[in-house]
C-alpha cells in the first residue's frame, strides 16, 4: 500500500513539475528573429526591445562601404530563426571606415618591388612621378594627399598612395 502511495506521489510530483516548467519556460513559444542587416543601432535597439530580445554587440568587422557606418552587417542567430524571449542577438557592426595599416619601408626599393607590396597591404598606387635621381625606377618618396610619408605611419586601407621614382639621371630636384 505504501509503495503504491509513493508511486502515485511521484507521478503527481513529476506531472506538477512538468506543468510548472512549461509555464515558466514558455514551452512552444518562440519569437522570430528580425532581419537587422543594414539597420542603424537605434533602430535595432527598438526592434529588439519590441520583440523581447537582447542586443549583444561584438567587435566591429572590416569596413564594408555597401552598409552605412555603425550599421549591422552580421547577426547571429540569423533573421527568421526561432528563439525564446530574452535571447541574446549577437551583432557585428560596420566600423566608421577602413582599418588603418602601417606604411611599409619601400623607399630605395624598385617600383617593381614596391607596387605589389603596397597592393598586398590593401593600398592603391596613385600618381607616379619622376625626379632626377641616379636610381632608375627606384622609389625616392611616397606621398598621400601631397604629404611625404614615413615608414610606419598609419593610413586607412584602400588609400591612394602617390609614388616618386628616380629617372636614372644624376643630380637631384624636388
Amino acid at each position: 500500500m505504501q509503495l503504491a502511495l509513493a508511486v502515485v506521489a511521484l507521478i503527481v510530483i513529476v506531472f506538477l513539475t512538468s506543468l510548472w516548467l512549461k509555464s515558466t519556460t514558455n514551452h512552444d513559444e518562440f519569437i522570430t528573429v528580425p532581419d537587422l542587416k543594414g539597420k542603424t543601432l537605434g533602430t535595432v535597439e527598438i526592434e529588439l526591445n519590441d520583440n523581447d530580445l537582447v542586443m549583444e554587440i561584438q567587435d566591429s568587422a572590416n569596413y564594408n562601404p555597401k552598409y552605412p557606418k555603425f550599421s549591422v552587417i552580421e547577426q547571429y542567430p540569423r533573421a527568421g530563426a526561432q528563439v525564446k524571449e530574452e535571447r541574446k542577438i549577437y551583432l557585428t557592426l560596420n566600423p566608421s571606415g577602413y582599418r588603418k595599416v602601417a606604411i611599409p619601408n619601400i623607399v630605395r626599393r624598385t617600383f617593381r618591388q614596391a607596387k605589389p607590396t603596397l597592393e598586398t597591404l590593401g593600398f592603391k598606387v596613385g600618381n607616379v612621378t619622376y625626379i632626377n635621381d641616379i636610381g632608375k625606377d627606384e622609389v625616392i618618396a611616397i606621398k598621400f594627399r601631397g604629404k611625404t610619408l614615413e615608414a610606419g605611419e598609419l593610413l586607412p586601407l584602400t588609400s591612394k598612395i602617390d609614388v616618386v621614382l628616380g629617372n636614372g639621371k644624376r643630380g637631384s630636384s624636388n
